[in-house]
């Protein structure tokens, strides 16, 4: 960065500061108003729980990380060779892998019983 001048310098290290504050205080209030939006819809007796398919968002994250981890392995094997940069493939494929045994464990117990 010797090119720059030092007030370049200080307005590109700030930038990421700021993002980062702005982008906590917006999750803050969005936390915070959806409390708020849950907590009184409870008191009006409108809540519903949210629906959630954990068998489907298995599959779904299982088939995604395993053929991103599949892609990543391949790629850093031939660019890198057997190294640690492999485990930037190696990671998502074994989590994907998992979730897709999961999801494999879990649609059997459903249709056995």
């Amino acid at each position: 960065m010797q090119g720059f001048s030092s007030a370049a310098q200080v307005i590109i290290s700030i930038i990421p500061i700021v993002g980062i504050v702005v982008g906590s205080a917006v999750i803050f209030f969005y936390l915070l108003w959806n409390h708020r939006r849950v907590t009184l819809l409870i008191k009006a007796g409108l809540y519903a729980k949210p629906d959630f398919n954990l068998l489907s968002f298995s599959l779904l994250s299982g088939l995604l990380l395993s053929t991103v981890g599949i892609a990543l392995t391949i790629l850093l094997l031939i660019i890198e060779g057997a190294s640690y940069a492999l485990l930037g493939g190696i990671i998502p494929l074994a989590m994907g892998t998992g979730l897709l045994v999961y999801y494999g464990i879990r649609r059997r117990e459903k249709i056995n019983g």
